[in-house]
C-alpha cells in the first residue's frame, strides 16, 4: 500500500514585505489577510484528507504556541513541530523535516506557509500527476501558468513530456529583466516557480548529500542532539547553526538530475506585497479593498486595511495603499508596496 503523503510546511518566515501588520513576532502566516482563516490554516487545510498524514511543520520557536493554537482550531494536530533555533533559509529547513519524518520512501509535499491557492482540486489533481514519478526517485516542483511577465518570480523552462502532465525541468531561470519575462513568456515553454514541491524523504536526503554534504551533515547533527518537548523538535542550535545557508532551488533542486515540473493553473498567489494582496481581493464597486475600521468616499482602486488600532478615513484617493497596524502607518502609491523594505531599512538609520 503506498505511502501517505505528509505535507511539509515551511512556517519560519518573517513576512517584512507586508509591514506594518506583518511582523517577526507575528508574521503572515499567522495573519487573517485573504479569508477568515489564517494563511497557516488554509495551508493545512490544503493537506487534510484521506490522502494525506499529519502535517509536519517547520517554524520559529517565537510562534509555537501560535502555530499549535491556530491548527488546534480547526482540529489539525500535526504529527511534529520542529522549531528552528536559528533561520537558515528552506533547504536545511526541509531536511529537518525529511529526518523528523522517518527519513524513508514517504512522499512529502512542501508548502510555504503563506501562499494563496483557490483552486484546490487542480493543486491536488497536479499532486497525483506527479506521484508516480515521485516514487519512482524524482523531484517534482509545481510550475504555476503565468498570466504577465512578472519579473518578481523565478521561471522553470518546460522540457520533455515524461507522462501526461509531466515533464522533465529543462532549465531554472533566475528572476528575469522585464525584456527577457516578456520572451519567456511568449514563448509559452516557462512557468513560474511557485517553491512548492514533491519528493520521497529518503530521495531528497541522498540529493542533499551529493550536492551539499555539510548541510546535510549539521541538520543531521543537530537532530541527533535534538531536545524533544511532546510533538515539538528543538534541533541543536550549535549544530544547526553550522549549516550553510541556502534554499531548495540552489541545493538541490537546479543541481539534482532527476527533476521534473508539473505545470499548473490553480490561483496562486505569494501575496508578496500589498499590490498583490489588492489583485487576489475581491474589490468593492469602486475597486477598493477595505479592512477594519475604515470610511472611504469618493475614492478608487486603492487598498486600505487597519487592524483596529486605529480607525482610517480617506476621500479623493485613487490608487493608493493605506495600512494601519499598532502605531504604524503606511501610505504608499500602488505599484510601490515592494518598496516596504526600503523604507524598513530608513527607519533603522539612526
Amino acid at each position: 500500500m503506498p505511502s501517505k503523503i505528509i505535507p511539509v510546511i515551511l512556517s519560519g518566515g518573517s513576512g517584512t514585505r507586508l509591514w506594518p501588520m506583518s511582523r517577526p513576532d507575528n508574521p503572515k502566516q499567522l495573519l487573517a489577510l485573504t479569508a477568515e482563516e489564517t494563511m497557516l490554516q488554509l495551508t493545512a487545510r490544503r493537506g487534510a484528507d484521506r490522502r494525506f498524514a499529519a502535517p509536519v511543520i517547520v517554524g520559529n520557536a517565537q510562534h509555537a504556541d501560535a502555530i499549535e493554537m491556530q491548527l488546534a482550531h480547526i482540529d489539525i494536530h500535526p504529527q511534529t513541530l520542529i522549531l528552528e533555533p536559528t533561520g537558515r533559509n528552506t533547504a536545511p529547513a526541509i531536511a529537518l523535516a525529511a529526518l523528523a519524518s522517518g527519513a524513508g520512501d514517504a512522499p512529502l509535499l512542501v508548502m510555504p506557509s503563506d501562499h494563496v491557492i483557490t483552486d484546490i482540486d487542480a493543486f491536488h489533481a497536479a499532486v497525483e500527476t506527479a506521484l508516480p514519478l515521485v516514487e519512482q526517485g524524482w523531484l517534482a516542483t509545481f510550475g504555476i501558468t503565468p498570466d504577465a511577465p512578472e519579473t518578481g518570480y523565478g521561471y522553470i523552462q518546460v522540457g520533455e513530456t515524461l507522462a501526461p502532465g509531466a515533464h522533465r525541468v529543462a532549465r531554472f531561470v533566475e528572476k528575469p529583466e522585464r525584456a527577457v519575462a516578456e520572451a519567456m513568456l511568449a514563448s509559452g515553454d516557462h512557468v513560474w516557480n511557485g517553491g512548492i514541491f514533491l519528493f520521497r524523504a529518503d530521495r531528497y536526503l541522498e540529493v542533499l548529500g551529493r550536492h551539499a554534504p555539510d548541510m546535510l551533515t549539521a541538520v543531521q547533527e543537530s537532530m541527533r542532539l535534538a531536545t524533544r518537548d511532546g510533538m515539538r523538535i528543538h534541533p541543536d542550535a550549535d549544530r544547526f547553526a553550522a549549516s550553510p545557508s541556502n534554499s531548495i532551488d540552489y541545493a538541490v533542486m537546479e543541481k539534482a538530475e532527476r527533476v521534473v515540473v508539473i505545470p499548473v493553473s490553480m490561483g496562486w498567489s505569494d501575496v508578496g506585497s500589498w499590490d498583490a494582496l489588492h489583485a487576489i481581493s475581491e474589490c468593492d464597486a469602486d475597486g477598493n479593498v477595505c479592512g477594519g475600521d475604515v470610511v472611504a468616499i469618493d475614492s478608487r482602486n486603492c487598498l486600505i486595511r487597519s487592524d483596529g488600532s486605529k480607525r482610517i478615513a480617506v476621500a479623493g484617493m485613487k490608487d493608493m495603499i493605506v495600512v494601519a497596524s499598532g502605531d504604524d502607518i503606511l501610505i504608499v502609491p500602488r505599484g510601490r508596496s515592494q518598496e516596504v523594505k526600503k523604507l524598513l531599512a530608513a527607519m533603522q538609520k539612526p
